[in-house]
């Protein structure tokens, strides 16, 4: 196949025509890759089904506020609460309510973001933009504010994202009556299920009119799709000489190589991974101060309107608080009155606590997707070889573990949020009778010990270096185009031919040797090179990995300096030390409670 002189889409790698050597050994047709309209339909019904729940949210909630009021509940499931076991089944219902409202909207907002992210992708590639085949599709943009994939639209995602977590957060309420029955329910309130409703439903408007204004080659998730559909069109160009050039090389000039034992991780790959990861440490950090905020607020007004009598110890510690009694360890502010501006300035607390939290999940999402391309990128050297179709969306998430980890950890840690960050809003007879925002300390730091561990396993993962000489991609799309010189449905990588001076490594359609380990190899058609380049580039080569292990291994150790920190400090806290945090913590908040009235709270 002959490339014309289309610009590559990393842009800085050619500077003329470049003649690729990729063959196709299958039909060179429309069908020469997989536009998998199957994902098309998994997805168009999962935003269905995210359209649907987001209306039945609208109407639910327009009929609760017309019905009761801007204060309004929907109650169901009565019954008479007259014993502490009755009690406890109902507060159980609501906790097992508001962790399935968690799950529902993950749903939706993973099937209208599948759509969103495959869209945006396809605007990326248009624009001769497109490096990875996953991207942070709320934080990545293409060009034009008025574009539905452009920056404006995407902020406007990510609020919404983060307002449909905090107003399931919202949602669910206990509903007591005292005039009425004797029978107590739990309920639903109205304007946060119309928030929940309308947030859903604006989601799935700007995924839907981004993916009409698009040409959407591929809805497949697989990089080798999208990478053949490019060079297919015409829209990527294969670069020679490349054949053992991995992602985090493509800095370098594209002389010879020796195959390399090991490869770089992703975080060293991608930049990207290196800013989540950093985040993902940042949101732990965070959540530790914000234990600790608690714990010396709780010192100096225990015993008052805005504070529990209960210390902090293994008694008072647990996963879920008692309720019935309230002996557990926490803070309180109850608003003075109950109005529409006292509703929304508690929204927007509750988002402004959590924004972080889900806009962290959501960026996690790109080192899940990153390690499972460059997974099957690696099939292609087993003995069942490599695939290039992909899965349906569904059956990815349980294929995949990591994937699993992450789709279940999303609504987990969101409830886990609620459980620590609470707004207690009870109704009585069908009305709300008071606001209240309330920080449970103990629930704050088995939040923040679920979080650290989450970042643990995501850093493992990030910092973890794939072994054998088949050089990373990490779904690279130029590095793919790069080291895959014959496409077929199933291909093996490896040593494709011997040559003076240089050998040959690309895929084919049946299994290969593995590479040399003391050749070199520069691809096919490399006779006209110099002998004399190999070791100018056999130096440079050797000096930029060392300085690349040099930078390696101090952020490695410096990785491993923080999780021991936050290792001793969790397990300093968690072993009775309360005491000694809020010594600590005295001086660096003095500056703020003196400026703070906190004693204008009532006790909830």
């Amino acid at each position: 196949m002959t490339a014309s002189s289309n610009p590559t889409l990393s842009g800085d790698q050619d500077s003329g025509p470049i003649i690729s050597d990729a063959k196709f050994t299958a039909d060179t047709r429309t069908d020469f890759y997989d536009r998998n309209l199957t994902s098309r339909r998994y997805a168009l019904v999962g935003v269905a089904c995210s359209s649907i729940f987001s209306c039945l949210c609208i109407v639910a909630g327009i009929v609760t506020l017309a019905k009761h009021g801007a204060f309004g509940v929907t109650t169901f499931n009565t019954f008479a609460v007259d014993s502490n076991d009755a009690f406890t089944l109902l507060d159980l219902q609501r906790e097992i309510l508001a962790l399935a409202f968690n799950l529902i909207v993950t749903f939706c907002t993973e099937s209208v973001g599948f759509v969103h992210c495959i869209s945006l992708r396809s605007a990326l590639a248009s624009e001769s933009r497109l490096r990875f085949n996953t991207n942070l599709r709320l934080l990545t943009a293409a060009r034009g504010w008025c574009n539905p994939n452009g920056a404006l639209l995407n902020s406007i995602s990510a609020v919404l994202l983060v307002l449909s977590y905090s107003s399931a957060s919202l949602v669910v309420c206990l509903d007591y009556s005292i005039m009425t029955s004797s029978k107590d329910g739990v309920a639903l309130a109205g304007l946060p299920l119309l928030i929940l409703g309308v947030a859903l439903l604006l989601q799935v408007m700007i995924a839907l009119s981004g993916m009409r204004a698009v040409k959407i080659l591929t809805w497949s998730s697989s990089p080798f799709d999208l990478t053949a559909a490019l060079v297919h069109h015409a829209q990527l160009t294969p670069v020679t000489f490349r054949c053992m050039r991995c992602v985090s090389a493509l800095d370098a000039d594209g002389d010879p190589a020796r195959p390399s034992e090991t490869q770089p991780s992703a975080w060293h790959a991608h930049s990207s991974i290196r800013k989540v990861v950093i985040s993902l440490w940042g949101i732990v950090a965070a959540c530790a101060g914000w234990a600790a905020l608690v714990m010396y607020l709780w010192h100096k007004y225990a015993g008052t309107d805005v504070a529990s009598s209960y210390a902090l110890t293994t008694q008072t510690w647990s996963f879920i608080p008692d309720s019935q009694n309230d002996s557990y360890n926490y803070i309180m502010y109850q608003t003075p009155a109950i109005g529409i501006r006292w509703w929304f300035l508690v929204f927007a607390s509750v988002t402004a606590v959590q924004g972080p939290l889900t806009l962290a999940m959501h960026c996690s999402e790109l080192i899940v997707n990153v390690i499972r391309d460059e997974k099957q990128w690696r099939c292609a050297t087993e003995r069942r070889g490599l695939r290039t179709a992909t899965l349906n969306p569904v059956r990815l998430i349980f294929a995949q573990p990591i994937c699993l980890v992450l789709f279940a950890a999303k609504p987990f840690l969101h409830w886990m949020f609620g459980l620590a960050f609470i707004i207690s809003n009870p109704a009585y007879d069908g009305q709300l009778g008071f606001l209240g925002v309330g920080m449970l300390t103990a629930q704050i730091w088995n939040l923040c010990i679920a979080l650290y561990i989450f970042a643990c396993f995501f850093t493992f993962v990030a910092l973890r270096r794939p072994r054998g000489p088949q050089p990373a991609a990490y779904g690279h799309i130029q590095t793919l185009a790069n080291l895959v010189d014959e496409w077929s449905p199933v291909m093996w990588w490896g040593h494709k031919e011997d040559g003076v001076p240089y050998c040959h490594a690309g895929t084919s359609d049946h299994p290969l040797p593995d590479v040399k380990m003391d050749c070199v190899y520069a691809g096919s058609g490399t006779g006209s090179l110099a002998p004399l380049r190999e070791r100018s580039y056999v130096i440079r080569t050797s000096n930029a990995l060392t300085a690349h292990a040099t930078r390696g291994t101090r952020r490695a150790v410096f990785l491993i300096f923080m999780i021991l920190m936050l290792s001793t400090v969790l397990w300093v806290v968690r072993d009775h030390s309360h005491q000694f945090v809020a010594n600590i913590s005295e001086l660096a908040f003095k500056h703020l409670s003196n400026h703070i009235d906190f004693g204008r709270g009532q006790v909830v």
